[in-house]
């Protein structure tokens, strides 16, 4: 499982190269997400996915912060499913929001 640090994330999202999905539940990404992200949560992954994106499109998951299983969860069932290029945001919404970065 490839994972994808803040700058990268952030530079990839200023030039729409990437697809960034929180997977927490919708309670959570209501009250706070990173900006431009997208709701689906680790549960609904796997169906959710195969619904909207091409298995080639890069796709970066993330969750609440480094000691959150969710996002690496949802990286691996995506790629078992055959997404290639899916990356998992470690850090999540707090590493984020901690390099002030924008929230919504």
């Amino acid at each position: 499982m490839k994972t994808i640090d803040k700058e990268k994330l952030k530079e990839r999202l200023e030039n729409n190269e990437v697809t960034l999905i929180e997977v927490l539940g919708e309670d959570a990404y209501q009250k706070e997400h990173i900006k431009g992200a997208i709701n689906i949560p680790v549960e609904q992954i796997g169906h959710k996915a195969k619904e909207r994106f091409d298995k080639d499109e890069p796709i970066a998951v993330y969750c609440s912060n480094f000691d959150c299983g969710a996002s690496p969860a949802a990286a691996k069932k995506l790629t078992e499913m055959g997404f290639t290029s899916v990356y998992d945001y470690e850090g999540g919404k707090q590493d984020w929001k901690d390099a002030g970065l924008p929230m919504e």
